[in-house]
């Protein structure tokens, strides 16, 4: 089964190798049909600290590494 990619937006950097990722979806809501905006935050490993808060990235699934985190950064897109 193909690991899960999700892109958001780096909204804490403040642990070390650990960043704290926003990741909004939107959907049609099924009854009233209008878009809906929901946000998901998600601890990602950051093995270099490279990442800085605003930063656009794409996190992936990974093994636990610690007791929340379960996502890896994958590549960094810049602010």
């Amino acid at each position: 089964m193909p690991k899960r990619i999700l892109s958001g937006v780096v909204v804490s950097d403040k642990s070390d190798k650990t960043v704290v990722v926003q990741v909004e979806r939107r959907f049609t809501h099924p009854l009233f049909k209008k878009t809906v905006r929901r946000s998901k935050k998600y601890k990602a490993h950051d093995e270099t600290n490279r990442c800085k808060i605003g930063d656009r990235v794409q996190i992936v699934e990974s093994a636990p590494i610690s007791k929340h985190k379960r996502w890896t950064v994958l590549e960094q897109g810049g602010a």
